[in-house]
């Protein structure tokens, strides 16, 4: 039996062998932590944008997208935190001269008892019959020791960073008797903050003034244009802004392939409301992104919604959606209330406002103003600035989570074994390839018939090298759900063989309905109204 470990190698192997990512920069040894997508693996990252893109727009009256610039002027950044709090605590090790991130060093050890609470769940699964694991994790006392020791240590760490105490986040790992994995020694330096900003300069002159950054979200291209698209949009509250584009953080222990990057693409969308209504909104917006992952027909026990214990200094409620891929449990989506701190600061550094004007209201015109003034000084206040619920998914993790659930080792009965990739029908990059069985007697051009038919609506391929059994299997690889075989009856009768890439079923239909058949697995228009 293959070890996750395994799993996510063939994965990697996979994913170059057919054509979906490949190491930057090969031919020079390759860039760390930054992959280039090849021709399948644009296609499906194509898809899934689009999926994103016409759910969340398309589908939602009052939801606009824009594209806003990678560059930004910096002041942004200085109001949004960026400048100063977007850091990672490193810590080196002495004898190995290797850095690494304190937080993932400590993330590590907790994911170790984690696992010693997952093996208790399946000794006592295999032991118990209608075993109960809800009432196994919360009264064996074994696993309750584990899970209060593993909270103990996230609750300490997450205190230490709150509070900048970066003594005691050394002591943690210390404490926790962490080596290093390379050394295997404890001989640990001081933990430092490194910012994860990568800055340029812009214009002829490299000094101070011209420094800029490369985004490291792109939140705040949306909260900058939040008044523009309002006003040019007539848009009334409560009312969204979604954008998909690059975002570039210089991470220093970048790890598990395009898991984390340090240049990545985001899809957010931040939905301005008005203030007390936003915990109301943040649970409608939980409920749909769940059900918007589901809708793609991966098995549901791979998602899990994680609640933040404690939230960031913008927001009073936050959750992750979290996907088991193969190395566990990590964060695919993240939901945040972020009240109306980002509208805020960005009044407060650009000094102009960025209020909406309802006639009915009569509030406060901010969540800094609620807390020292009183009801009599509202009584003539028709603004304020809005509250934001933010859904933010990375691309490339969502991409990263379909491909290696997709990955399939499947005995057939003949005691072969198929390589499959079982990709939501309409995220496949090729939808349909069309061979003729030979490269004669008109079975070519035949098929060029078909593939000219099919083009104008799928991506579609064409082959005639090797056997159809081998051409079966590179498709079942690559993940196409359609293949269709011209043989010397379709030339007599105008039939011909299409096979199910999931079933490997093969019907025997008229050229004429193929479209049809085609166009009800792969459209996405079934899979949205699956979300809608």
């Amino acid at each position: 039996m293959s070890t996750p470990e395994d799993q996510f190698k063939n994965v990697i192997s996979h994913a170059k062998e057919y054509g979906y990512i490949f190491q930057s920069s090969e031919i020079y040894d390759g860039l760390s932590a930054v992959y280039d997508y090849g021709q399948n693996g644009a296609e499906l990252k194509k898809n899934i944008r689009d999926y994103w893109w016409r759910s969340m727009v398309q589908m939602h009256e009052n939801i606009v997208g824009i594209d806003a610039a990678i560059f930004m002027h910096p002041t942004t950044w200085k109001a949004s935190g960026h400048v100063d709090a977007f850091n990672d605590p490193l810590i080196d090790n002495k004898d190995s001269k290797k850095r690494y991130r304190a937080d993932v060093l400590i993330e590590d050890h907790v994911k170790k008892i984690e696992e010693k609470i997952k093996k208790e769940v399946e000794k006592a699964a295999k032991r118990f019959e209608g075993f109960d694991e809800a009432m196994f994790r919360s009264t064996n006392a074994r696993v309750l020791e584990y899970q209060a020791k593993a909270d103990e240590i996230e609750a300490r760490f997450k205190t230490a960073l709150e509070n900048n105490d970066l003594a005691e986040v050394k002591q943690i790992i210390v404490d926790l008797e962490i080596v290093c994995p390379i050394s295997g020694s404890r001989n640990w330096t001081d933990v430092r903050q490194f910012n994860l900003m990568f800055s340029t300069s812009m214009g002829a002159v490299t000094d101070e003034s011209n420094i800029i950054y490369l985004r490291p979200e792109t939140a705040q291209g949306i909260f900058v244009n939040y008044l523009n698209v309002q006003k040019s949009g007539r848009m009334k509250i409560p009312f969204g802004i979604a954008q998909t584009g690059k975002a570039f953080r210089n991470e220093i222990v970048a790890r598990q392939f395009i898991f984390r990057m340090r240049e990545f693409e985001q899809m957010e969308m931040q939905f301005f409301v008005k203030p007390g209504t936003e915990m109301e909104w943040y649970e409608t917006w939980k409920t749909r992104r769940m059900a918007w992952h589901k809708a793609l027909g991966i098995d549901e026990k791979k998602y899990k919604f994680k609640d933040h214990i404690k939230v960031a200094h913008y927001a009073n409620a936050a959750a992750d959606i979290e996907f088991e891929f193969p190395f566990g449990f990590k964060e695919l989506e993240g939901i945040h209330s972020r009240t109306d701190f980002d509208l805020r600061q960005h009044e407060q550094f650009s000094g102009k406002k960025l209020q909406y004007f309802d006639q009915d209201y009569t509030g406060p015109l901010n969540s800094e103003l609620a807390k020292t003034q009183t009801p009599e000084d509202w009584k003539d206040n028709h603004s304020y600035v809005p509250y934001v619920v933010e859904t933010s998914v990375g691309l490339d993790r969502l991409f990263l989570a379909i491909l290696s659930t997709s990955l399939q080792e499947e005995k057939l009965e003949d005691g072969e074994t198929r390589t499959l990739l079982s990709l939501p029908p309409q995220l496949a990059p090729i939808k349909v390839a069309i061979f003729p069985l030979m490269g004669k007697d008109g079975m070519p051009e035949k098929a060029m018939e078909i593939f000219n038919l099919l083009r104008f609506d799928h991506n579609v391929t064409y082959e005639e090298k090797d056997n159809i059994g081998k051409r079966y299997r590179r498709q079942d690889a690559i993940g196409t759900p359609y293949c269709i075989t011209v043989d010397q009856q379709s030339l007599e009768d105008n039939t011909v063989t299409i096979r199910d890439r999931d079933t490997m079923k093969q019907e025997r239909v008229s050229i004429d309905k193929i479209a049809a058949i085609v166009d009800e697995k792969v459209n996405m228009k079934y899979l949205l109204k699956k979300t809608s």
